[in-house]
């Protein structure tokens, strides 16, 4: 697939997919929801870790409301069904790390692509925004799913129904996202941090998405269950054994990913 308003590329087993719309804040239309959904798949095909990102001075300000024509006879449920709904399920499906690296605004279904990654790491010039009563709408590309689970139902409601935004620095107090850094450490850090998770156990980190998100739908007798599957999964991985024996050995283990 060519890509024309997302740029993709995969280095050293890190997947960086970048927002590329700064003119528009990355706003996300239908040409870049189906690009992200291509991209995230193929990440997960030959990466070891995948990062999203914006390009500019944002990262990305949520649905583009001029996309199409007159965005208030859009249908919105057919967008968010057919274009939204796979590229959210793409994203949380992949089978290795995902990172969203956030500067600036991310608004709307920006902030909720961002939050559907498995880490979220943002400049101190980070905004999260559920702008979506400023237009009439409720919180969607997963917004009503993940705010509950990530800072509970009084700050999930009083961000949705204000609408006010959220500095990045309080969203990391709130459990919103993993870590705020400031801007001028920004994007060295994420790129560590993408190459730590590009050289370490992919199995493992696959049983950790696979078994945290199953959770919140477990009872604790299913989760143990699940927990002993998954371990025995891991138990019979060539990463489990090269861990071992570098831990006996004192040396760093070398992980050489699926």
């Amino acid at each position: 697939m060519d890509y024309d308003v997302i740029r993709f590329d995969i280095a050293q087993d890190v997947a960086v997919l970048t927002l590329n719309r700064p003119d528009r804040k990355n706003a996300l239309n239908s040409q870049m929801r189906a690009e992200i959904t291509h991209a995230v798949k193929d990440a997960g095909h030959r990466a070891r870790v995948l990062v999203l990102t914006g390009a500019g001075d944002a990262f990305c300000s949520g649905q583009d409301l001029a996309d199409g024509g007159n965005a208030a006879s859009m249908d919105l449920e057919r967008v968010l069904r057919d274009e939204y709904e796979p590229m959210l399920q793409a994203l949380v499906e992949c089978p290795v790390p995902t990172i969203a690296a956030v500067r600036g605004a991310a608004a709307g279904a920006g902030a909720n692509l961002a939050l559907g990654a498995d880490v979220v790491i943002a400049s101190d010039t980070g905004v999260f925004l559920q702008a979506f009563t400023r237009i009439g709408l409720i919180p969607d590309a997963g917004g009503t799913y993940w705010l509950p689970r990530q800072i509970g139902l009084a700050k999930a409601m009083g961000a949705a129904l204000f609408a006010e935004p959220i500095p990045a620095r309080t969203a990391a107090d709130w459990g919103m996202i993993w870590e705020c850094v400031p801007d001028a450490e920004f994007d060295a850090h994420w790129k560590a941090r993408a190459a730590q998770l590009a050289k370490g156990p992919t199995e493992a980190y696959r049983g950790v998405k696979e078994s945290l998100r199953a959770s919140f739908q477990n009872g604790l007798a299913e989760q143990l269950a699940l927990e002993a599957q998954i371990q025995g999964r891991m138990g019979r991985t060539r990463d489990f054994r090269e861990g071992v024996l570098a831990f006996l050995e004192k040396r760093m283990a070398n992980y050489q990913g699926r």
